[in-house]
């Protein structure tokens, strides 16, 4: 697929430097389509995010959206979690910054409708999309969070944030070995590796505290989903949160799944765990988004 849709290099000056991404998809002017924010893990950047995730987003492209795989600084974001320490939190670049510039760029002719801004973050893209989801809420119509979960109060650093009601959809694998589904804090070795850390909530509890932020009291229905390929171990589960007249949040539970994006084809190692091939992230995300 990712052959057949075209890529760009673009940029933006923020604070004085170059941020860049790689937009897939074709720009028009007064064409006002929907946005997406492809935010990668750690040590990545948007087109290795891209091969690894078998271009799963492109497939939104494919469907009429821009997507916009963004560069973080020296393979990282700087998320909200307190004890990051990577050179993106030391040097306290301006990652809400670039995510502005890219939207106001796609903006100022009508490329995109600023309406229909949606992120979508992986592990530490994850932690940077639920920065955003706090402290910028206004530019996201939705937000998706993939293999990362809610920092623990003392963690955060976006806790006073205005609360703010948005579409939430997470997704994560039940033998996750660098960020647990069951939540607590890295061993020594992932947090020396990944130069991040402190104690998170599991996704459970990060399911709920979305649901609670949107307003939504009442217990979840829980689903088990029917197989689509036997020879696939993983099984998917899915927790619906949602009430009359507020955003729903909807928990994609993978059992057996790993530190990987759900997708038809992947090239994620297999150190980091199983990638379901049972549901497809891009498909997921535009039937909850109505992309």
């Amino acid at each position: 697929m990712s052959s057949l849709l075209e890529a760009t290099r673009g940029s933006v000056t923020v604070a004085g430097a170059t941020r860049t991404f790689t937009l897939v998809g074709t720009p028009a002017p007064g064409d006002a389509k929907p946005l997406i924010l492809v935010f990668h893990g750690s040590g990545q950047t948007g087109d290795k995010h891209r091969a690894f995730t078998g271009g799963v987003f492109d497939a939104l492209a494919a469907r009429g959206a821009l997507v916009a795989y963004l560069d973080g600084f020296r393979g990282n974001w700087n998320d909200a979690r307190r004890e990051s320490r990577f050179p993106a939190r030391r040097a306290d670049i301006d990652d809400v910054g670039f995510t502005r510039a890219v939207i106001a760029t796609f903006a100022s002719d009508r490329r995109i409708d600023p309406n229909r801004v949606y992120a979508v973050g992986y592990s530490n893209g994850g932690q940077m999309v639920i920065r955003l989801a706090h402290e910028t809420p206004d530019l996201l119509a939705g937000a998706t969070v993939i293999a990362a979960t809610m920092p623990a109060p003392e963690n955060f650093l976006a806790g006073q944030a205005p609360r703010a009601s948005l579409p939430v959809l997470l997704i994560h694998g039940t033998k996750d070995p660098i960020v647990s589904y069951q939540g607590g804090t890295m061993n020594w070795a992932l947090r020396t590796l990944f130069k991040a850390g402190g104690p998170t909530w599991s996704a459970t509890r990060t399911a709920r505290y979305f649901a609670e932020r949107n307003g939504i009291t009442t217990e979840p229905t829980v689903t088990r989903l029917p197989k689509k390929t036997t020879a696939d171990p993983t099984e998917v589960e899915r927790t619906t949160y949602e009430a009359e007249g507020v955003p729903p949040v909807v928990l994609y539970t993978i059992h057996r799944g790993g530190h990987t994006v759900p997708a038809p084809s992947s090239s994620a190692p297999a150190l980091i765990g199983k990638t379901s091939h049972q549901i497809d992230t891009a498909d997921l995300m535009t039937q909850f988004f109505d992309l």
